[in-house]
């Protein structure tokens, strides 16, 4: 769960997911966690994140805005960090429908963003932060002024105008990762989560019902915090359904996946 002091990255299908301490080296383990909801009203999110409060960084899906309006008393529950992922998707589906130079040039601009990413990935958020003020924060002003004066040029009801005015709109929001180390430059991480549940959603169709769903999400939440600390999720079920019939409770935490130690046969057995 996010906190004043975390990251939480959001995506919503039917089933919803919050991933976080992916992107940089931060201390705490990455890890997932899945809620299962019967529908995609905004009542969800804002329940399950109602006891928290940060950045939240997500598509933009309309059930999150609640979460980054003023409250009465004037403060907010979330600032909101916007993926460059889904402003990028825009122009590369035009590009290819198109192949406009306009969009051909806002694919090599965002690019380079990416470039620079790649290079500080993992690194602690401080370094991230530096990294970006020196070499991203141009490239974003930069852009942000090519993409102005396109707008001046091309039809204003266009799909290349809706594309640029969808980031313009949002653009504390998609230039908040520039002061933030914790802040990734997309929600991708989120999106890579969710990404079994969107193929595979027919062979879902066994839950069968909200408690199947919320059964789904609980065990989905296990396999890919498994998953993104580098372990096999069968071999590491298989080992802890094993063993914790046996496991002394006030000792529980030994098989989160960040702890976990395989037993000595299956040590053997990988051997």
């Amino acid at each position: 769960m996010s906190s004043s002091s975390r990251v939480t990255l959001w995506s919503a299908i039917w089933a919803s997911t919050h991933v976080s301490q992916r992107p940089w080296s931060g201390a705490a383990p990455p890890g997932a966690v899945y809620y299962f909801s019967p529908d995609r009203k905004g009542e969800h999110p804002r329940r399950h994140l109602e006891t928290s409060a940060g950045i939240l960084q997500a598509d933009a899906y309309v059930g999150f805005k609640a979460l980054y309006d003023k409250r009465e008393d004037g403060s907010i529950q979330f600032r909101e960090a916007a993926c460059w992922a889904h402003f990028r998707r825009d122009f590369h589906d035009i590009w290819n429908a198109t192949k406009s130079e306009i969009a051909r040039e806002a694919l090599d601009r965002i690019g380079e963003l990416y470039d620079i990413e790649r290079e500080i990935n993992g690194q602690a958020a401080e370094t991230r932060q530096a990294v970006r003020q020196t070499q991203s924060k141009p490239k974003v002003a930069a852009f942000r002024n090519w993409a102005e004066a396109q707008l001046t040029r091309i039809p204003g009801k266009s799909d290349l105008a809706k594309a640029f005015r969808y980031g313009l709109s949002r653009w504390p929001s998609f230039t908040l990762f520039l002061d933030d180390g914790r802040v990734a430059i997309n929600n991708n991480a989120a999106e890579r989560g969710m990404r079994p549940i969107g193929v595979g959603r027919r062979n879902w169709l066994f839950a069968g019902s909200d408690t199947g769903g919320e059964t789904l999400a609980h065990a989905m939440t296990i396999i890919e915090t498994a998953k993104m600390n580098g372990l096999d999720p069968q071999a590491y079920l298989t080992d802890i359904l094993n063993r914790i019939h046996d496991h002394k409770i006030s000792r529980i935490d030994e098989l989160l996946p960040w702890n976990w130690q395989p037993t000595a046969a299956q040590n053997c057995k990988a051997a």
